[in-house]
């Protein structure tokens, strides 16, 4: 579709506007753009920060430098690594992508948005986002900055996260794209830098907009009410149990399976509710202390019990799994470890290991 000399002026203000203002020194930022570096830090971005994202891209990028080394990885050094980012989900869709486009592309990443969306974890917005910023062509990125950025412009009554506003958002945004190839780059990180330094969820910086004139939501002094709030639905909750069994050199973990919640990843011994106590904080030996966790997912909330129990690391405890295994403290922290399983541990940690010295034998976790 040709776009108006209205529209053409949106993307070429926006263009201005990052060129001088924007994000140049991001990590992933390379000229001319690296592939392997777009695309990873596209797959980390993926409902996640950049602020958060830094750190890991940095991790990530020393041990593996190039697509090659990555496709070599064992799954569980990958999940180390992305240990905290969460939906881990991507970083074992990570690792196949980067074999399948070893083994099928060559090495090379598809050059068009429709084939790289056919990549394992892959979406059309990221896809988007990749070929236009490496390979220049004409496709729409859609993330939360951006929709938020078009939910302002066009006054989007539909709620968030609804099918009908992704749809109307999707034709919005192909609309606005600039004329000319050689432009995509600029122009899909200008409406990325947009979104998140001035079009804010809360205080949008309006009068520093380079398209203000075009927003139908500050016309109306109306920039609060969009987007629209999704609507609503109260998340069930659910209860879960672990006995964190340590002392001042090792505690005990188990892998997860490779499906259900936290698939692959180290856990403490999960307790089922029919096999506890009435009242644990009582009755089980050699208890140091309870600890309640909270955890959020996107369609459910989990409230996390966490007994601490002195246990020495030699001795296999009383009626446990076969899959739970002794870690010293050190070997524990370095493992694919959830969230909450992170801050546990390091909660736990005698200070004298965190702090490089040998902790004292008699000393209590």
């Amino acid at each position: 579709m040709a776009v108006s000399a209205n529209q053409d002026s949106f993307s070429q203000r926006l263009i201005r506007w990052q060129r001088a203002h924007g994000r140049h020194d991001l990590p992933w930022q390379t000229r001319p753009p690296d592939p392997y570096r777009v695309w990873l830090s596209e797959i980390m971005l993926q409902q996640t920060q950049v602020t958060t994202v830094i750190d890991y891209f940095h991790r990530f990028t020393q041990r593996f430098p190039s697509l090659a080394s990555l496709a070599q990885a064992d799954e569980q050094t990958v999940l180390a690594l992305w240990s905290g980012l969460g939906y881990y989900q991507r970083a074992r869709n990570l690792l196949a992508c980067a074999r399948e486009v070893m083994s099928q592309h060559g090495g090379r990443f598809p050059e068009s948005a429709v084939a790289l969306a056919r990549l394992p974890g892959i979406g059309p917005s990221t896809a988007a986002a990749i070929a236009s910023t490496v390979y220049g062509e004409r496709a729409a990125i859609l993330d939360g900055n951006v929709k938020r950025v078009l939910a302002r412009i066009t006054c989007a009554e539909a709620p968030w996260a609804s099918l009908t506003l992704e749809r109307a958002l999707a034709q919005e945004a192909q609309r606005r794209l600039p004329d000319r190839t050689q432009d995509m780059p600029a122009y899909t990180q200008a409406i990325m830098d947009l979104g998140a330094m001035i079009c804010r969820p809360r205080q949008p910086l309006c009068d520093r907009c380079p398209v203000q004139s075009d927003c139908r939501a500050r016309a109306h002094d109306a920039v609060d009410r969009y987007p629209v709030a999704r609507i609503k639905k109260a998340l069930p909750q659910r209860q879960a149990y672990w006995a964190i069994c340590c002392d001042a050199q090792s505690v005990w973990l188990m892998q997860q399976p490779t499906s259900g919640i936290w698939p692959g990843l180290w856990l403490p011994w999960r307790i089922a509710p029919e096999a506890l106590p009435r009242d644990w904080s009582v009755t089980v030996k050699n208890l140091q202390e309870i600890i309640e966790i909270r955890h959020s997912f996107t369609h459910y909330r989990l409230q996390i019990s966490a007994a601490v129990i002195a246990w020495p690391g030699s001795r296999r405890p009383k009626d446990a799994p076969p899959e739970l295994q002794p870690f010293s403290w050190p070997q524990a922290l370095a493992l694919p470890l959830p969230a909450p399983v992170t801050r546990l541990l390091s909660k736990l940690c005698p200070a004298g290991i965190k702090n490089g010295v040998a902790p004292s034998t008699n000393r209590r976790p």
